[in-house]
């Protein structure tokens, strides 16, 4: 098992956020394994018209700017985004197939990563309700909020380049969003910490 991950999600085709936050992991973390939390891709159908018709273009559906699938060079958990995208769109396009075999989670030892649109939402602010997790750390995004939540308890105010230890007890980490943000979250599996980051 790898010694670190950096952990980003909720990129929304934004091309530009995306590689900053790239060069970011790479200037502070290259030896990282990149995976990535869902939502990579802006659905441009809302979801309260999901039922109304289906594309047959992906061009109509997702914000798809040139050059973007190419850095999407590290595997990700689906988002609610890439589902809506799944179940509106209806055409051969290879796009398709690569969104379709994005998995619900993906293990890191005794670590997941899931996007956490499954889960429970709601309450002003909106925030999350309740999580179903299997293990006892679990990163998330969906939300675009940094947040950490330990044994139940939340971290009042997230601060970034400072590694919290993450060791004992039921741990979940929303990694931040990288659209507009530029938010990510590097896992150190050897020391136990997760450590938010914020590229400029």
């Amino acid at each position: 098992m790898k010694m670190q991950y950096a952990i980003i999600g909720d990129v929304h085709s934004s091309k530009k956020d995306l590689t900053d936050v790239l060069s970011h992991i790479k200037e502070r973390a290259p030896e990282a394994v990149l995976i990535g939390t869902g939502d990579l891709f802006e659905c441009m159908i809302s979801k309260r018209y999901v039922n109304e018709r289906t594309f047959d273009n992906l061009e109509e559906v997702m914000l798809l700017p040139e050059g973007f699938v190419e850095l999407l060079t590290f595997p990700s958990v689906i988002g609610n985004q890439e589902e809506r995208i799944l179940f509106i769109t209806k055409t051969d396009d290879p796009m398709l197939g690569i969104l379709s075999a994005m998995p619900e989670r993906i293990e890191l030892g005794e670590a997941e990563v899931i996007h956490g649109h499954q889960w429970k939402w709601g309450g002003e602010p909106w925030s999350l309700v309740e999580a179903e997790v299997s293990k006892n750390l679990t990163f998330y995004g969906h939300s675009h909020r940094s947040r950490l939540l330990r044994n139940g308890t939340e971290e009042e105010v997230i601060l970034f380049d400072h590694p919290y230890e993450v060791k004992d007890g039921q741990t979940l980490v929303n990694v931040g969003a990288v659209v507009s943000d530029k938010e990510w979250v590097l896992y150190d599996h050897v020391q136990d910490t997760v450590t938010f980051m914020k590229a400029k």
